[in-house]
């Protein structure tokens, strides 16, 4: 028996995103993964997420790179472009986290979008695409798209079923919904490029992407691309007459609550994402499919693999439930192995086999590029009031 293949990977960023990755890359199996370490710009951050993990830390993002094949792109959004095409240029491998990458302003504290006219962040976002692509042809390295949703079980296995019986998929709808961000930065579209439309719909857009990609390629040896969108997105806990519960995150500086997009493809079938955060009880994740020979619901969570009744909030407190549920108390869908269900240690394993067998990723940068450009179409098209905005793609 061959021995596996040995990987040196890095981290940036000391996040939530990052615990995600840290998690995944424990569960690698098909390669040996040497975690070198990790670099943040705030060492405080940097220290607190690594000493308890024994990892160690660079005092520079150049330092890291010198001593990786990979690195795990998991800083502010803001910063994707800059780290990945940083890595690139040095050969390193990027994987880069959602979204790919964004228009963020003019980089002052005080920018608020408001003072932007939209098609000006839509030629700046597809400026960014176009830079990292450039990028990565110029590398021996590439971009991995951290798309978990692609590597989820119940995608996958749509993915075989679309591929075995030849299906025409006509109409996708699907959604990505909780009560708001875990992470303190969300909020400001400096920061992370928007609000619930890049945030969250692009979860459940990729799938659709990445699965009009999987018929067009068995069907015809081509991928099915998006062509066009329409969309509105509202700031919902911000009119005038919203009533605070206190159970909705509402901090919001000048990002959007919710987004419904329509996506039309070049094959005339379409898709219709909903995202926003003003969904109690867990997070809402799903994507159905209607083709011509079958229909799948894909439930990424909640799922009904467990479910637990528990009659006092406190008893569980020692235990994990699932994401946003809110309360532990009564009945809740208890996930069982909530990461593997949602696709991420799927999808780092993908990774680290890409890399070390000179394979493709099944989450690339072409499908990240593409779902960057259909984001900011829909948000020009939302300014526009819900006219209709062609979508450019990357071959």
């Amino acid at each position: 028996m061959e021995d596996k293949p040995t990987v040196r990977g890095g981290i940036v960023g000391s996040g939530f995103a990052a615990s995600l990755h840290y998690e995944g890359i424990r569960r690698v199996y098909g390669t040996n993964v040497e975690l070198v370490g990790l670099f943040s710009p705030t060492s405080a951050n940097a220290r607190r997420f690594a000493e308890p993990r024994g990892i160690r830390t660079f005092d520079s993002l150049e330092a890291l790179l010198d001593e990786v094949e990979v690195v795990h792109v998991c800083a502010s959004p803001a910063a994707h472009e800059a780290v990945a095409i940083a890595a690139l240029s040095r050969g390193v491998n990027a994987i880069v986290e959602k979204p790919l990458t964004g228009y963020f302003g003019d980089g002052s504290p005080d920018f608020h979008i408001s003072r932007v006219d939209m098609e000006a962040a839509q030629g700046g976002a597809q400026a960014s695409i176009e830079r990292m692509l450039e990028a990565e042809a110029a590398s021996e390295a590439k971009i991995l798209y951290a798309e978990n949703w692609v590597y989820a079980p119940a995608v996958q296995k749509e993915r075989e079923i679309v591929e075995k019986t030849g299906a025409q998929i006509l109409w996708m709808h699907g959604e990505e919904s909780h009560s708001g961000s875990h992470s303190p930065a969300y909020g400001f579209w400096r920061l992370n490029g928007g609000g619930a439309l890049i945030g969250k719909a692009v979860h459940p857009l990729s799938a659709a992407l990445y699965l009009k990609r999987v018929e067009g390629r068995a069907r015809s040896g081509r991928p099915i691309r998006p062509a066009a969108v329409s969309a509105r997105t509202h700031d919902l806990t911000r009119i005038d007459d919203y009533v605070d519960q206190g159970h909705l995150r509402t901090d919001y500086h000048d990002v959007e609550d919710f987004s419904a997009t329509h996506v039309v493809f070049e094959d005339g079938t379409a898709a219709d994402i909903f995202a926003s955060e003003i969904v109690m009880g867990g997070i809402h994740n799903w994507l159905e499919v209607v083709a011509n020979n079958h229909r799948a619901v894909c439930n990424i969570n909640p799922n009904t693999a467990m479910q637990t009744y528990n009659p006092e909030d406190a008893q569980f407190q020692d235990i994990y439930v699932v994401e946003k549920i809110g309360t532990k108390q009564g009945w809740s869908p208890t996930a069982p192995d909530e990461d593997h269900t949602t696709g991420f240690p799927q999808e780092i394993e993908a990774f680290y086999r890409a890399i070390a067998t000179g394979n493709p990723p099944e989450s690339d940068s072409r499908l990240a590029a593409d779902c960057i450009s259909t984001v900011y179409s829909a948000y020009l098209s939302a300014a526009r009031d819900g006219t209709e905005v062609p979508i450019k793609t990357y071959d």
